[in-house]
């Protein structure tokens, strides 16, 4: 038995999905506990899980409860970490003092990824994977989003990066670590509130079948790591470019002010650039990790097909 195993709890849903080779789709919980307001938070992640469901996967949302890691949040859990106060923002080096020290985090990507390999959970939905900061040259902030890829199978379906990242080099990090980047339905890499950063991608997959076919092949390679299947914000939510641009430098500009850094200044630009924004970025942000649910579950049940060798 796998040492890890006696920190897991995993839900009934999740476990049976497990062991009958069913599509599982991994999703992360710092949405709930750190990436929208309650109750925008609570709701959204009731819906993702609703739109997994409804598109013939299971959804397994991940946490940290008292020193417990969760494979499969329950709605009283999802609540305590929308509710509760210091509530850890849990990455890779995180999770050993929460999980020693029996307190509560919600998972970024990084997290979630490596639950998710835990478990066997080849496909997880979120809104933007971490990367190369703005400024990374003198502040070294770049994600640990970006070395989990480089280790753990699992595909990572997302709207690109954050719009707060220096794209081009999260993308040259990315190349770098042998992680696929694949632009679903597009020749531009997604920037999250936008459907284009300016950026292309060399590679591009049209279907969930073709994503599918694409992780079964590296898998079975032995080639280890994740992918990036970077899928678009629907036209409709996508935010105004040169609005979003100019609310990101104010954002930045009022972090570097008061000397925000490391994990907090995600949260942080985030909340100014929707107060920036009028609100426009929270809308848009919530149909775009609606949008990723929808595809990770569509690509889950075509996975599993190929798995199961049917």
């Amino acid at each position: 038995m796998n040492n890890f195993t006696k920190y897991l709890d995993i839900n009934k849903e999740v476990l049976d999905g497990l062991r009958y080779y069913m599509p599982i789709v991994a999703l992360e919980s710092t949405i709930i506990s750190h990436g929208m307001p309650y109750p925008e938070n609570i709701e959204t992640a009731l819906s993702l899980e609703k739109i997994v469901r409804e598109n013939g996967a299971i959804p397994a949302t991940m946490g940290i409860i008292k020193g417990r890691i969760k494979i499969g949040l329950n709605r009283e859990e999802m609540e305590f970490l929308a509710k509760t106060k210091d509530i850890v923002k849990t990455s890779r080096r995180d999770i050993p003092y929460v999980v020693g020290m029996g307190l509560s985090g919600g998972t970024t990507v990084a997290a979630t990824m490596i639950f998710s390999q835990y478990a066997g959970i080849r496909v997880f939905a979120t809104g933007g994977i971490g990367g190369v900061h703005r400024n990374a040259a003198k502040s070294f902030d770049i994600s640990a989003d970006l070395t989990e890829l480089s280790n753990s199978n699992v595909a990572v379906i997302c709207s690109g990066g954050k719009a707060i990242l220096d794209i081009g080099l999260t993308l040259e990090r990315l190349e770098t670590f042998g992680v696929p980047v694949i632009g679903y339905g597009t020749d531009d890499f997604p920037a999250f509130y936008t459907r284009s950063s300016g950026h292309k991608v060399v590679m591009r997959a049209d279907s969930p079948q073709e994503c599918a076919k694409i992780m079964k092949t590296k898998w079975d390679l032995d080639l280890d790591g994740g992918i990036v299947v970077a899928n678009p914000i629907p036209a409709e939510y996508e935010a105004h470019r040169d609005i979003t641009e100019k609310a990101i430098e104010l954002a930045l500009y009022e972090a570097d002010k008061n000397g925000i850094t490391g994990k907090s200044i995600t949260p942080f630009l985030l909340d100014k650039i929707k107060e920036f924004t009028t609100g426009e970025s929270l809308a848009a942000n919530m149909a775009l990790v609606k949008n990723n649910a929808l595809l990770a579950a569509q690509i889950a049940v075509e996975y599993s097909k190929l798995e199961n060798g049917s």
